[in-house]
């Protein structure tokens, strides 16, 4: 079957909902050889995001349940619960290592803009955080090595190359903070970076001609929001880890 097709399928299965069939033609098109035209890069961070947000959010729901003060204790339920967030933690192993098993092995090493380059990274920096949430021992400490790493490359290429309005820039400006604020648990340095990426943009507001993209202003809001959760424990307020989940980017493209 030639690219196109496949590409041509891929869109289709994003119509159907179908996102493990969308990453399979996409693979077919990585596989074809050359750099994945700005389409294409946006179909797979959409179908790859799909596939890791249901798990995520059920891996959320399942440990909370865990996490649960029962009445009465039963062993069979607890060793029953136990296992399905296993078989959710591994689905997510999974998905998470073969997204980066071809942004190393392909995309990164195709990148040939720095669009391209940026937006690779910063995936890598994602999927690589995604893991560091549930994994522990060596697993964790490379899954966050790797995430630091990948986020750092990604943030170089943004601060000389995007405006700060930019979507992307915006974007990963968003998900390193709650790498910092969630992984690394360096709060006020997590502050820190959300902070400036809100104030860098909205000074920037001020002298564009006209407003920019939907998706840009969608995550400025997302900034505001994660900082007005991220009230210092030092100034008398309850922190985030009981607002609930921080909101973050998992689909935005360049």
């Amino acid at each position: 079957m030639k690219r196109d097709n496949h590409s041509f399928l891929a869109h289709l299965c994003e119509k159907a909902e179908r996102y493990d069939d969308m990453v399979l033609h996409l693979k077919e098109v990585i596989g074809a050889g050359g750099e994945l035209s700005v389409d294409e890069r946006s179909l797979l961070a959409i179908a790859c995001s799909r596939m890791v947000c249901t798990r995520r959010s059920s891996l959320r729901t399942i440990l909370s349940i865990e996490q649960q003060k029962q009445p009465r204790v039963n062993e069979e339920h607890i060793t029953t619960t136990r296992g399905y967030r296993k078989k959710i933690e591994n689905e997510l192993e999974t998905i998470c290592s073969d997204v980066l098993d071809l942004l190393d092995g392909s995309l990164i090493p195709n990148a040939g803009t720095v669009d391209s380059k940026v937006l690779y990274y910063k995936m890598k920096g994602d999927y690589s955080r995604y893991l560091a949430e549930f994994t522990s021992g060596e697993k964790h400490t490379a899954a966050v090595s790797s995430a630091y790493n990948a986020y750092k490359i990604a943030t170089d290429f943004v601060q000389t190359e995007f405006a700060a309005t930019h979507r992307l820039r915006l974007s990963l400006a968003l998900n390193v903070s709650v790498f910092y604020y969630e992984i690394l648990n360096l709060h006020d340095h997590a502050r820190h970076l959300a902070n400036c990426a809100f104030d860098d943009a909205i000074a920037e507001l001020d002298g564009l001609a006209k407003e920019p993209d939907d998706e840009s202003i969608s995550i400025i809001h997302i900034l505001r929001d994660n900082l007005s959760r991220w009230i210092s424990p030092d100034n008398g307020q309850r922190g985030a880890s009981t607002q609930g989940k921080l909101r973050e980017t998992l689909s935005v493209t360049c």
